[in-house]
């Protein structure tokens, strides 16, 4: 069976991993941070530190690949810049961090928590079915599937059920993820790529949607009530119709449609 998100075997694997106590205390993560710096990474590559409270804190000059960091607080937590490709990180409360510029691969966020995250230019290919991206900040994200890097089969973002109401996503690139009723309501997706995204379902009532591409999208019953269209792509589809709430949507006669 080809693979259509990041080698299931291993994601399933990683997602019934037991849970067990954490190999350190908020404290002493506290200390490896506080005697880092650029050239001296606080170590915390692989390491358990599931449930800990590590809200507020700057891990700019830490090393978490591959950590686990399930059922952990790092709401408000400072995680530019880093590389947590591998990381476990299911149910995690990311509420208010700083992800700006954050690579995040092959990893289950499913119910994480990114309300009001910075997110701005972060790559993200992972699962974040059910989390809460509310109001978070996706300006320049590249969650889109990179076409000339597919070893493993189409590994591209799973976004189902997610809130993404008020987000910002203003030039952010999804191209291809998926976003099965996904609430988007009075989103920004102003130049959005979402070209090929599964929308089915979605919610994007008072969405502004100016600029944005959703050529070859699945649009079925996904609602765009009064929201903006103002040039949106909507290529390939030729039935204004079939496409829920648009002729309440502002704009419509600037839209495109058609080949």
């Amino acid at each position: 069976m080809k693979i259509q998100f990041y080698g299931l075997g291993l994601l399933a694997a990683l997602i019934c991993l037991p849970t067990s106590a954490a190999d350190l205390s908020r404290k002493d993560v506290e200390k490896q941070l506080a005697n880092a710096d650029q050239a001296h990474l606080a170590k915390l590559r692989r390491t358990n530190l599931t449930g800990l409270d590590l809200s507020n804190l700057d891990f700019k000059h830490a090393d978490l690949w591959g950590s686990d960091l399930r059922n952990a607080n790092l709401s408000n937590s400072d995680l530019s810049g880093l590389n947590l490709d591998l990381t476990v990180m299911s149910k995690i409360n990311l509420s208010g961090a700083n992800l700006s510029h954050t690579s995040i691969f092959g990893v289950h966020m499913g119910s994480a928590n990114l309300s009001h995250a910075n997110l701005t230019g972060s790559r993200i290919i992972a699962n974040l079915d059910r989390a809460d991206l509310s109001n978070a900040d996706l300006t320049d994200a590249n969650w889109g599937v990179d076409m000339q890097n597919q070893p493993m089969g189409l590994m591209r973002v799973s976004l189902n059920n997610t809130n993404l109401s008020g987000a910002n996503l203003t030039n952010a690139n999804l191209n291809r993820a998926l976003l099965r009723y996904a609430n988007l309501s009075h989103a920004n997706l102003t130049k959005a790529i979402l070209f090929g995204v599964d929308l089915s379902g979605a919610d994007l009532s008072g969405a502004n949607l100016s600029g944005a591409d959703l050529s070859g999208s699945l649009l079925e019953d996904a609602n765009f009530a009064n929201a903006n269209v103002a040039g949106t792509k909507f290529s390939g589809i030729k039935d204004k119709a079939m496409v829920k709430g648009l002729s309440t949507s502002k704009n419509l006669d600037s839209a495109i449609f058609g080949d």
